[in-house]
């Protein structure tokens, strides 16, 4: 058994400054003395695959980044795991514990199964693993072998945690709450432009040095079309976890404005993750929903986007700037002007697309390319 504060400070040694996950009682120790530090920042996901994709977002700004979740929640972590840190080649490092391990004492019975298959699991999405290190000699070499693993294959090193093998710790820091903001409708606005008006205009208003996530599907393929450029991210697959690597970014890199192009059904598919980036709230972030009711690349689906108020949900979740376009330059004013609050904006479009070209370029070459540009205004602490 070791005290968490040990692996702590051996991480941090190593550049591990930023923590995200989703509460388990063998994690308790861990999330509590991260949480208790004044040098160290834990953002609390509302899914484990949120938890990974914050995570990512913040290892593509330069900073190490550790996601922690119980293996009862891996499966909300697939998605990412298998179509983000794999493809873009984005290493984060796992702690994952093992609840109802085989041989053990009984664990509540929803981890049964869990129990059985985590390590086949991480064995299937080709995630280098090992177990935590139970002892304060074995820190160090465990931690060693994590960072040779990732740099050598620029994919997730997971850590498999047993009962017992971290000393209790009692949390000191209080909850932090925060007041919400003005409420913003988003229904009074109706479309009047297709996509890639929007992402025209976008493009035309936003500064060199911004970041540009752009969702996976069509939005993500149109902004590629309009003008390749080495600032922008283009998603595929992790469907709806855009938001979540844009708050990784804008908190690893808040010198930057971060420019998250979302889409409706995306944004649906992982709705919590708005209340963990407007609990946050940094204010170099802005969030914009393309909103057609549809999944139009996958055949023109409806979602349920005309039955709720986006910007409503926004200003909810904490958001301190909400507000509603729908016409291009109306768009490409408010891109035009500073960043300096957390800012959702809401763009009802019309359906419709043109014939679009794949890119060329591959997800990894996509990230090593943006790392590239942010090195531009930064030296790489990790160089």
């Amino acid at each position: 058994m070791i005290v968490a504060e040990d692996f702590i400070q051996a991480a941090s040694r190593h550049g591990f400054d930023l923590y995200s996950g989703v509460p388990c009682s063998f994690l308790k120790p861990f999330i509590n003395r991260v949480i208790d530090s004044d040098k160290l920042r834990y953002v609390g996901a509302a899914n484990e695959g949120d938890a990974v994709a914050i995570a990512a977002g913040a290892e593509l700004g330069g900073q190490r980044s550790i996601v922690m979740f119980q293996n009862s929640g891996l499966g909300n972590a697939v998605s990412p795991l298998t179509s983000l840190t794999h493809i873009f080649r984005i290493p984060v490092l796992l702690i994952v514990t093992l609840r109802g391990e085989p041989g053990r004492p009984a664990d509540e019975p929803q981890h049964e199964l869990m129990g059985e298959i985590t390590t086949r699991m991480l064995d299937l999405m080709n995630i280098s693993w090992d177990f935590f290190p139970e002892s304060d000699a074995d820190i160090e070499s465990a931690l060693l072998k994590a960072l040779a693993s990732m740099q050598e294959h620029s994919r997730p090193f997971a850590f498999v945690m047993r009962k017992g093998s971290v000393a209790d710790a009692e949390l000191q820091a209080q909850a932090v709450v925060r007041p919400l903001p003005r409420q913003a409708s988003s229904l009074a606005r109706k479309p009047v432009a297709q996509r890639g008006a929007m992402l025209r205009a976008v493009q035309s208003a936003s500064a060199a040095d911004d970041v540009i996530i752009a969702s996976t599907g069509y939005t993500g393929r149109e902004l590629y079309a309009s003008g390749d450029r080495p600032n922008q991210l283009y998603m595929v697959g992790s469907m709806g976890c855009a938001i979540s690597i844009g708050l990784g970014l804008a908190l690893a890199r808040p010198e930057r404005r971060i420019v998250v192009l979302d889409g409706d059904g995306a944004a649906l598919m992982r709705l919590g993750a708005l209340a963990t980036v407007g609990f946050e709230r940094p204010g170099n972030l802005l969030h914009i929903v393309l909103d057609n009711g549809l999944h139009e690349s996958t055949g023109g689906q409806a979602t349920v986007s005309q039955s709720i108020d986006f910007c409503a949900l926004a200003a909810a979740c904490g958001y301190t700037q909400v507000a509603s376009v729908s016409a291009p330059a109306e768009l490409a004013a408010l891109i035009a002007r500073p960043t300096r609050e957390l800012t959702f904006v809401h763009v009802p479009i019309l359906p419709g697309v043109p014939e679009l070209p794949r890119p060329s370029i591959t997800p990894a070459a996509v990230a090593a390319r943006l790392r590239a540009h942010l090195l531009g205004s930064r030296t790489d602490s990790r160089a």
